[in-house]
């Protein structure tokens, strides 16, 4: 262990193990984001740039797999009780945005980040928006440190609203689907609510992300960019490809458990590598303004939804 230490140092050690401590069962999708931060705010991230593009790709890995485990029945049914809620939720949340960010004349570009990123699927919609309306690195920055901080809290506070609440299984995987930025954050929730609330919020969650595709469009058209290039999310149909052989391919279900089981349990090691990446530098980044606006708009999606939810899914 000393001349692993020597090697690689301890910092870059302790932060490869507490990875493997990811892989046990007691740890879960709240603990796992947890020592992310900590570790973050303590040692800082040993391996920044490269982590940054390795835990999107593995996030994507992760969504795949959670598709080995849906029924394509019943994410259709799920599908279509929150088809009318991602249209209303999403134009609703961007308008609301634009409103805020008048009034509280926050930069125009910055305020349209936050509010893609609360509307669709936070760090991703950011992601894809950002370099379409030429946002520069601050203006990103602000926007994915205000989203990233809901989302840490969302991860935490969501579940024991849902129990307190006494949601149902479909009803809390339709709310966090909706409510929650990140599909990291919203799978995180949802497995630690049921396994039916983690079909549900799941397909709704990846179905809501297809809409990054027609924001981008009008995002260019309002910020007058003509040249942008538009990133398609493909693997979102790699999950639906695997929902549908794990339905009717009954032949594949040892391995389906297998991959099913592994995707659970890599979304916990996502989180703790996106808690990782929370650096003092960008929550310093975050401003009040900014910030006052994602909440805003985070507490009103979330409330709105909740009501919806409550009064027509049973």
């Amino acid at each position: 262990m000393r001349e692993l230490f020597g090697k690689i140092g301890i910092v870059p050690t302790l932060f490869c193990l507490l990875i493997l401590l990811c892989l046990f069962p007691f740890i879960t999708a709240p603990i796992a984001l947890a020592m992310g931060l900590v570790f973050a705010l303590v040692f800082g991230n040993p391996f920044p740039k490269f982590l940054s593009k390795t835990t999107s790709y593995l996030l994507r890995i992760c969504v795949v797999g959670l598709g080995f485990g849906i029924e394509a029945t019943k994410a259709l049914e799920a599908g279509s009780k929150g088809f009318l809620f991602t249209i209303v939720s999403i134009l609703g949340t961007i308008l609301l945005g634009y409103l805020i960010g008048k009034w509280a004349k926050i930069d125009s570009k910055t305020s349209h980040l936050i509010s893609c990123g609360t509307a669709i699927c936070g760090g991703s919609a950011i992601a894809a928006v950002g370099p379409v309306i030429k946002a520069n690195q601050h203006q990103m920055s602000v926007a994915l440190g205000t989203v990233f901080i809901l989302n840490a809290v969302a991860l935490f506070v969501f579940p024991l609203i849902g129990h307190y609440l006494q949601l149902s299984q479909t009803q809390f995987g339709l709310w966090a689907a909706i409510a929650i930025h990140d599909t990291s954050s919203v799978v995180g929730a949802a497995s630690k609510y049921g396994a039916e609330a983690l079909q549900i919020a799941t397909t709704v969650k990846l179905a809501r992300a297809l809409w990054i595709i027609p924001v981008v469009f009008f995002s260019a058209f309002v910020f007058k960019n003509k040249e942008s290039k538009i990133s398609i999310p493909y693997f979102i149909l790699l999950f639906f490809v695997a929902m549908l052989l794990n339905t009717y391919v009954p032949h594949i279900a040892p391995l389906s458990t297998f991959l099913n089981g592994a995707a659970k349990r890599g979304v916990v090691v996502v989180l703790f590598l996106i808690g990782s990446g929370l650096s003092k530098e960008a929550l310093q980044s975050v401003g009040i303004k900014p910030f006052f606006q994602g909440i805003i708009l985070w507490v009103v999606i979330a409330s709105a939804s909740l009501f919806t939810i409550m009064e027509t899914v049973k």
